[in-house]
């Protein structure tokens, strides 16, 4: 398929977004989740978190499968994974380095992570510990480059596509039924401690994407129920909310249970329904947020993360105004700081990928 499907495009850029806004909550969040800046903000503020988290990074998961569909068509499996790893995983790597260390010397400023020994420990061995720590939002390119990998080994094997033939047979019924396999898959292949890589359902999501969400006669059947699911989406992420106010909402034990699990599905169906009907369109505001979502998404933390500690820090006001000013500076300085790092020979391609200017 050549021509780019807008929708796509748009959910991507959106949820990017909606990301951004997530970790200006998060910095200061009530619900025990671990954070760089530990400062508690307006707990009213965290229902924002717990609504989106159980499917904004799916979501993500699931165009971006779709978007390897439409890639391969393009590209021989080997040009896919030679522009797969220029283009993330090497970024994703490379920006642990270049600026995941911020991350870690903010974390310092609020926690003796060396035990009152700091003074004795050489810079360079502080700089790799706080390069660790940086790790922020690259775990999805992670994850990312990782499901790429297997899309392409499913694919070697199976020749003859007999997979996709049988995911074309897939209607309603069974979409929502695929809420079995969707349930199970999140049970399996989490990490330890760190709860952002969830391997068994971020994979699954992908895979999803790739044989299932690709079906554009799929989408336009689940377009004529996107308005009334998208109700009920809203609804039951209300209820979820009220069920887990208050509670560690990154914790397996609620990510993995089946009520979760049933919101994050009704409401990835429904936002692609609604992305299909409503955003299936673009112009120039549009054409740039798709061109950059990658650059805003692996550079936003860092933005988001220095101004959180500075107006916090050096700023004495009503905790409310933190928040819009976080967002408005974010907004300005993140697309300058873009632009900046693309004019930088080296560094944008340790940092976005970009190899030319």
């Amino acid at each position: 398929m050549s021509k780019r499907i807008n929708y796509l495009d748009n959910i991507r850029w959106i949820t990017v977004c909606l990301v951004v806004v997530y970790h200006i909550i998060y910095m200061f969040n009530n619900s025990g989740v671990i954070s760089n800046i530990d400062l508690k903000g307006i707990p009213v503020c965290d229902s924002l978190l717990i609504f989106v988290y159980p499917w904004f990074m799916c979501l993500l998961f699931v165009v971006s499968g779709i978007s390897i569909k439409y890639s391969l068509e393009k590209r021989t499996k080997k040009e896919f994974i030679q522009d797969r790893t220029k283009r993330i995983l090497l970024p994703s790597i490379f920006g642990i380095f270049v600026y995941g260390w911020v991350s870690g010397l903010i974390t310092s400023q609020y926690t003796d992570m060396f035990g009152g020994n700091g003074d004795a420990i050489p810079l360079f061995i502080k700089y790799f510990i706080y390069c660790l720590m940086g790790i922020g939002p690259l775990w999805f390119c992670h994850v990312l480059f990782l499901g790429s990998l297997l899309i392409v080994l499913i694919n070697n094997i199976d020749k003859k596509n007999k997979i996709e033939q049988l995911c074309k047979k897939i209607n309603l019924p069974i979409l929502f039924a695929l809420l079995i396999p969707v349930w199970a898959s999140s049970l399996i292949l989490n990490t330890p401690v760190i709860t952002v890589y969830r391997f068994g359902i971020y994979l699954f999501m992908m895979l999803l994407g790739y044989y299932v969400f690709s079906n554009q006669e799929l989408i336009k059947k689940i377009e004529k129920i996107a308005i009334p699911l998208g109700l009920i989406s809203i609804i039951v992420g209300i209820i979820y909310v009220i069920a887990y106010y208050g509670q560690n909402y990154t914790d397996y034990a609620i990510l993995n249970n089946i009520f979760s699990n049933t919101y994050l599905w009704i409401s990835i169906i429904s936002i692609m329904g609604l992305g299909s009907r409503f955003l299936n369109n673009k112009n120039k505001f549009t054409e740039y947020m798709t061109k950059n979502n990658f650059n805003i998404y692996v550079l936003h933390y860092l933005v988001v993360l220095v101004l959180g500690y500075l107006v916090t820090t050096y700023l004495q006001l009503p905790f409310a105004l933190y928040y819009i000013i976080i967002l408005l500076g974010t907004v300005v300085i993140l697309p300058i700081l873009i632009e900046l790092v693309k004019r930088i020979p080296i560094i944008r391609f340790m940092v976005l990928g970009i190899s030319k200017k």
